[in-house]
């Protein structure tokens, strides 16, 4: 049985090198992008689903109506999901600053009420690209002008930006920065390499003749999460090419990380989910190749413990490739995103990801999970 397991942990090594750097090539490709001074043109419709964001959302509107674009040019619409604290009323108060009002009156009976809220907004919007950001988000004043200048110059119709945590108040929330950039850098390979696998919805933006062309939300909306990564499949299934990535710092959006190990499981359980609705082969493919990689990891590991002279060397060696190719992988995401002092958890996180992505990988499709005060599936 070892020697099955010493050969599998072999094959799955040699698949995830090969596999993250491949990756590591599609990130290069993409070109570096810096706004200029043109005038945009282009009318912008920024989008929120606010659940309960009494702390968060007064700070994210701010840096949106101070954002560097014509004003003309830019609608503001939060739709308040069915909030019990004082989300609409702070909303409310920016009403002379552009901002629009919608809330949700659906009751308790949806599954997937950020998707509503979503397609709510689109519907009632007058922009020609539609942005989605979350209520919990920050950004710099060029966001907007940027991702709009880069739509254009490359002629995209999706475009997909960075997003990072930031301000870490402890240790757990850094190794989540690692890790959270790990999985935008993987999602920025992909759209490098002409294959669109993930995108993060705190940082997208589509044309909105594009949305209804793609029919929206139908045959995803029953599923709570995938209102960013499903609609990207549905897009590239049609056309890869229209889908860019905005490889600028100025285009970055930065959020907080997860305060506890539950709130964390919980988040990656409801990312997890969306796996179940994969349609694209490759996309299917390359995850399961990852997860099959980290499952002989854990698996090898746990019969170290029982037989160590037998598998100790191949383990090594699977370890230490493991962590070569993720620093190979992870040196120029995060010098992009000037947080190299980051590389110093790598160790750790080369431990203990693979545990909790064998976990999160059979738990996400499976069940249910909480979110925002609901249970959902």
């Amino acid at each position: 049985m070892i020697d099955h397991l010493n050969l599998f942990l072999l094959i799955m090594t040699v698949v995830y090198v090969v596999l993250v750097l491949y990756m590591r090539n599609g990130w290069i490709k993409l070109p570096y992008f810096t706004p200029n001074n043109s005038e945009p043109k282009t009318k912008v419709s920024v989008n929120i689903a606010a659940r309960n964001e009494q702390e968060n959302i007064s700070k994210t509107l701010d840096c949106i109506v101070n954002q560097q674009y014509p004003k003309e040019l830019l609608e503001i619409i939060v739709v308040d999901d069915h909030s019990t604290d004082e989300t609409a009323q702070i909303v409310r108060s920016y009403e002379d600053k552009g901002v629009k009002l919608l809330q949700l009156n659906e009751g308790d009976k949806l599954n997937s009420y950020k998707k509503l809220a979503i397609d709510r907004a689109i519907n009632c919007s007058s922009g020609d690209v539609i942005i989605t950001t979350d209520a919990d988000c920050r950004m710099g004043v060029l966001w907007l002008r940027t991702i709009i200048q880069y739509m254009e110059q490359h002629g995209k119709n999706m475009v997909s930006s960075p997003v990072s945590y930031h301000e870490e108040r402890n240790y757990f929330e850094r190794l989540q920065t690692l890790e959270f950039l790990y999985l935008i850098g993987l999602g920025a390979a992909g759209i490098g390499n002409g294959n669109p696998t993930t995108c993060n919805g705190a940082n997208l933006a589509y044309r909105k003749s594009l949305f209804f062309e793609m029919g929206g939300f139908k045959g995803i909306d029953e599923l709570a999460s995938g209102d960013d990564e499903l609609l990207l499949h549905k897009v590239a299934a049609a056309n890869p090419q229209q889908i860019g990535f905005c490889k600028s710092r100025e285009a970055v959006v930065y959020t907080d990380a997860k305060e506890n190990l539950s709130a964390f499981l919980s988040q990656r359980k409801r990312w997890a989910s969306k796996s179940t609705k994969y349609k694209d082969k490759k996309v299917v493919l390359l995850g399961i190749c990852i997860w099959l990689f980290n499952l002989a990891f854990v698996l090898s590991l746990i019969f170290f413990c029982f037989y160590k002279q037998e598998s100790f060397k191949l383990l090594w060696i699977s370890i230490s490739l493991k962590f070569l190719v993720e620093l190979v992988f992870l040196y120029p995401i995060l010098s992009f995103i000037k947080r190299k002092e980051l590389l110093i958890h790598l160790p750790l996180l080369t431990l203990i990801h693979p545990i909790y992505l064998v976990y999160i990988g059979m738990i996400g499709n499976i069940g249910k999970y909480d979110w925002k005060g609901r249970t959902v599936k």
